[in-house]
């Protein structure tokens, strides 16, 4: 297994090389096909006319104009961003160290056969004995059953190691620890299957045979699974780690092409040109519609090879509550990103060198570095206090600390509802504000444009 899982990414790694050369091949042919462009002609603006793009920009460009001025602003940015050298090599780059954190931990995790000593307490039917058993050589596993007088004997086994796990009446299981914590004896393959397994047979012994009763069993659900001693939660905070890095590193990514993208229309006056076409919200929203169809394109690869991958290799790091954390920050990189986008266009809007771009970067940065340091933090401890569970209620830092709770199991269904709703308010009231700056700053040149100017001008 772990031969085919460095198979499988070597075979990825390829893929994606394969496909580089390929799209490079065929730039260059439309570019000799064209003879270069005229000479006359700055390569930048050759590079964003569609008839030098290939037979693919054209298809692309031909969807964004069934899609109306918008579409075609949106279609304009992605083959942009995607065509980008450093897009594609950052892509390649994040997806061979998702694949080397997936694998690389199951280089040292695999153990092989092992005997697992289980401690009984209040007696085995044969049937159970059977079932136990049988999960032993599922998991080849050998199984060596210690009867037990007492659960105070058998928490005393747990503590000093006699006992790799216990079965308390055949209805419930004891460990000392949970069995995927680090150091536990304890198979957890093992014991989810011994669990699920009895709780079958529990159901059997109460339903009988009559077909309402076979209905019964067959929706019977594990035995209660209890621990003597809280564990940590290894395997989601990894994949909350992860998470975190990535929500990071594509916020502050894609916020700053918007930001220097702005800037930089602004700066050549590409953006007059434009506005003689369209009108300002639309290419505003055609932007952050672009480049977050990117994101989210560029983040759905990443979970969905991260999911592949795991699978592949049997990783403890998908498991558990795992998927389900993966999949809340996906969300929350798409609200995130829809907060954000609107902030950093109407600042992009102001500036119009790359001095004034960085000046501007640091302070809308603050609230992404306070939500990813303090979401680090809790992940590492796992007790958030009053101000971190405030914090995933705002919409500058719930894309950070709302999936880090739901980790955690420090959330209710409603709650994460209720931030996602809030946080959707807070889109939309940000996008009326910055699509105001925006048609009043994008235009204006020679000089910064102040916040207390824009904000008197707003109140006009």
């Amino acid at each position: 297994m772990k031969y085919l899982a460095i198979g499988l990414v070597a075979a990825a790694v390829l893929s994606v090389r394969i496909w580089l050369f390929r799209i490079r091949r065929q730039r260059r042919a439309a570019h000799d096909l064209h003879g270069g462009g005229g000479a006359g002609e700055p390569a930048g603006q050759r590079d964003q006319l569609p008839g030098h793009a290939g037979g693919h920009a054209l298809r692309w460009w031909a969807i964004g104009d069934s899609l109306g001025d918008v579409g075609m602003v949106a279609m304009r940015e992605i083959t942009e961003r995607v065509r980008g050298r450093i897009f594609r090599i950052g892509t390649l780059i994040i997806l061979v160290v998702v694949g080397a954190a997936i694998i690389i931990p199951t280089f040292h995790s695999a153990t092989g056969p092992s005997i697992q000593t289980v401690g009984v307490v209040g007696g085995l039917s044969p049937r159970a004995e059977q079932l136990i058993y049988a999960a032993g050589s599922a998991n080849e596993d050998s199984v060596k059953l210690i009867p037990e007088t007492s659960v105070a004997a058998v928490k005393t086994g747990l503590r000093s190691g006699q006992v790799d796990f216990a079965v308390v009446n055949s209805n419930q299981i004891l460990l000392n620890r949970p069995a995927t914590s680090k150091g536990s004896p304890a198979d957890p393959s093992l014991v989810e299957n011994v669990a699920e397994y009895l709780g079958v047979l529990e159901a059997y012994q109460a339903a009988g045979l009559t077909p309402t009763q076979a209905t019964q069993v067959d929706n019977a659900k594990s035995v209660a699974v209890e621990s003597l001693q809280p564990g940590s939660t290894a395997t989601t905070k990894a994949t909350s780690v992860i998470g975190l890095v990535l929500l990071f590193f594509m916020l502050t990514q894609y916020n700053t092409w918007i930001l220097i993208g702005v800037m930089q229309e602004k700066s050549s006056r590409v953006v007059e040109v434009l506005l003689a076409t369209v009108r300002p919200i639309q290419l505003l929203g055609g932007k952050v519609l672009g480049i977050g169809l990117v994101a989210l394109g560029q983040a759905t690869l990443i979970v969905g090879f991260a999911l592949a991958v795991g699978a592949a290799v049997g990783s403890d790091l998908l498991h558990g509550a795992a998927p389900l954390v993966l999949s809340c920050e996906l969300l929350w990189l798409v609200l995130g990103y829809a907060f954000y986008c609107w902030v950093y266009a109407a600042a992009g809007s102001t500036a119009e060198r790359q001095d004034q771009v960085q000046t501007l970067a640091l302070p809308l940065s603050i609230p992404i570095l306070i939500g990813y340091i303090f979401s680090i933090t809790v992940v590492s401890s796992g007790s958030p206090d009053l101000f971190y569970k405030i914090l995933a209620y705002l919409p500058p830092t719930a894309p950070f600390c709302m999936p880090v709770l739901v980790g955690l199991s420090q959330v209710k269904w409603w709650e994460f509802g209720a931030s996602v709703l809030i946080t959707i308010v807070g889109t939309v009231a940000m996008a009326f504000f910055a699509a105001r700056i925006y048609r009043r700053a994008v235009l204006r040149t020679g000089a910064r444009v102040s916040v207390r100017e824009l904000l008197a001008r707003s109140g006009r």
